[in-house]
């Protein structure tokens, strides 16, 4: 945008399917389907947005989980910005959130697998 000079980028990733094998054998019950394993994609589809804004030296990301969107919610949020204490350090402050719905008594299993997965990610 020439009049704000935020950059703005919007990108589907696709990333490798991580959930145990034992997990993607789990069949849902679905109005539509009796039962489907919705769990045994080989990929996962993301939708990411960014904002970098050069002359305030920060970056924005909002991400969001395109697959099995009727079951379940994954969102995260990531702010980079120049550090207060220092002009050549970067703060970092990440958000997430996941719900699982529509699997039953799995819903606590995914969700607990889910956020151990991101946890994972966030000491990287």
């Amino acid at each position: 945008d020439l009049s704000t000079g935020i950059i703005y980028r919007r990108r589907i990733a696709t990333c490798q399917n991580v959930i145990p094998e034992i997990l993607r054998k789990v069949t849902i019950c679905n109005s539509s389907i009796s039962q489907v394993s919705v769990l045994k994609v080989p990929d996962i589809y993301l939708e990411e947005e960014s904002w970098l804004n050069m002359e305030k030296r920060n970056m924005a990301m909002r991400s969001h989980c395109l697959t099995w969107t009727q079951y379940a919610s994954l969102s995260e949020e990531s702010v980079f910005r120049e550090s207060l204490e220092n002009p050549n350090w970067t703060d970092f402050t990440q958000k997430g959130r996941i719900s699982v719905t529509g699997a039953g008594l799995l819903n606590c299993v995914l969700e607990a697998f889910a956020q151990s997965f991101l946890k994972q990610g966030v000491k990287k």
